[in-house]
């Protein structure tokens, strides 16, 4: 006879949720240190990166939001140190997206570089197979030369590019889709300066030993739902698949192995029409007493439709919404308090006034007002300090602003007193 599912409650799953991803914890360590750093990756698996840097690169942010105010300069060791000590914790490569994950899960996307052996995307394929020979000459200028841009690749080879497409995201020249292709194909690896410029260089010489080992695909599937499964806590077919942006079909292919294995096990969650699956080191608090304003990247909610499941938070990010048809605003921060989202704060570093410019908040329904300003007030100095601005200053824009407006004079009145 086959056992009745476990039956959770949505809170419960959210807590296990949160726990997963590194919120259940005691809090933050007086001095982060790069062990805190592992220890986050532990729970997220991966770092989704992005390039607006409106108040702080992608990447940074969900170590912030767990452990609290960092040096960043910890985490850029770990993806792009070129030296040997310490050695690299991350590198970069497409799981979710772009994104920086351990050095030892190079081979467990093996067989995606297999399918990107000519790029990623179809106007990159197109180059690649046009200019395959060109593509060598990319190689041997990287092996001589080392970390290189494509510029300079462009620079060594005697290639002009026209003036339209000079300093144009859109229009680059070739060598920088070849870069991008034998990147996407494993060829390639990349390290970032201060400015977040690629820095390509031979795959062996960023990732080290791991780019030699060779992982079977459905092995190699098998372990990133593991990974995915571990880093949710409890997740649906389509959660698992989203982490690392598998095939569903792919995904159900191994769940059994994990199920026959004891890593996971079938559940039902109280609301959730899917079937849900729970690891077997997912904990469950009693409570979950923290506050943290999230990245729009962050791992715990960068899959639309769990964040809604999860916390009945609907959440689309603006950026590419023109502004005069955004209902929140440009870099939206959902702000996490317990177990919930209780309010959502659109922010904008201004780095040469040395303000943190708060140019709209909102708070959620169902939730006071009260009880939120003054812990969302206190979080707001915390990233002022840590982003280096001396001042937060509210707009007008929100039905939470005048509280929080009064909430965060509050606070600065008493640290200048």
């Amino acid at each position: 006879m086959v056992a009745r599912p476990r039956d959770l409650s949505a809170s419960q799953a959210r807590r296990i949720a949160l726990a997963a991803q590194g919120f259940g914890g005691a809090g933050s360590p007086s001095t982060p240190t790069r062990t805190d750093l592992k220890r986050v990756v532990r729970h997220t698996r991966l770092l989704q990166m992005d390039s607006v840097n409106i108040l702080a690169r992608a990447h940074y942010m969900p170590m912030y939001s767990r452990v609290g105010p960092y040096d960043t300069t910890i985490l850029q060791r770990a993806a792009w140190n070129s030296s040997a000590r310490p050695p690299r914790l991350l590198v970069e490569y497409w799981a979710h997206e772009a994104a920086l994950i351990p050095v030892e899960d190079w081979p467990l996307f093996g067989w995606r570089m297999n399918e990107f052996r000519d790029g990623r995307y179809r106007y990159t394929r197109d180059v690649m197979r046009r200019n395959k020979s060109q593509a060598n000459d990319v190689v041997a200028v990287i092996t001589e030369r080392g970390a290189t841009t494509p510029r300079e690749i462009e620079e060594v080879l005697g290639i002009e590019r026209s003036a339209h497409q000079r300093g144009s995201w859109w229009n680059r020249g070739e060598v920088k889709h070849l870069c991008e292709a034998l990147f996407a194909a494993g060829v390639l690896s990349a390290i970032r300066n201060d400015h977040f410029v690629r820095h390509y260089d031979l795959a062996d010489r960023v990732v080290g030993d791991a780019v030699g080992v060779a992982v079977d695909r459905r092995d190699a599937h098998r372990e990133l739902v593991s990974r995915a499964a571990s880093a949710h806590g409890i997740a649906t077919i389509a959660d698992l698949a989203d982490y690392y942006r598998l095939k569903a079909a792919d995904v159900r292919s191994v769940v059994g192995d994990l199920i026959d294995s004891g890593e996971i096990t079938a559940v039902a969650v109280h609301g959730w029409a899917d079937p849900a699956y729970l690891h077997r080191d997912a904990k469950i608090p009693r409570a979950v007493d923290r506050a943290a304003l999230l990245s729009p990247f962050d791992p715990l909610i960068f899959f639309r439709p769990r964040t809604e499941r999860l916390f009945d938070f609907h959440y689309r990010i603006e950026i590419y919404v023109p502004e005069h048809k955004r209902v929140h605003g440009y870099y939206v921060l959902p702000f996490l308090m317990g177990e919930s989202v209780v309010a959502r704060v659109d922010l904008k570093a201004d780095r040469k006034g040395a303000v943190l410019q708060v140019l709209s908040s909102h708070l959620e329904p169902g939730f006071d007002a009260g009880d939120v300003t003054e812990a969302l007030a206190a979080e707001l100095s915390r990233m002022a300090r840590w982003r280096g601005l001396g001042v937060v200053d509210v707009h007008r824009k929100g039905d939470l602003a005048a509280p929080l407006r009064r909430a965060v004079a509050n606070l600065q009145d008493v640290a200048v007193g």
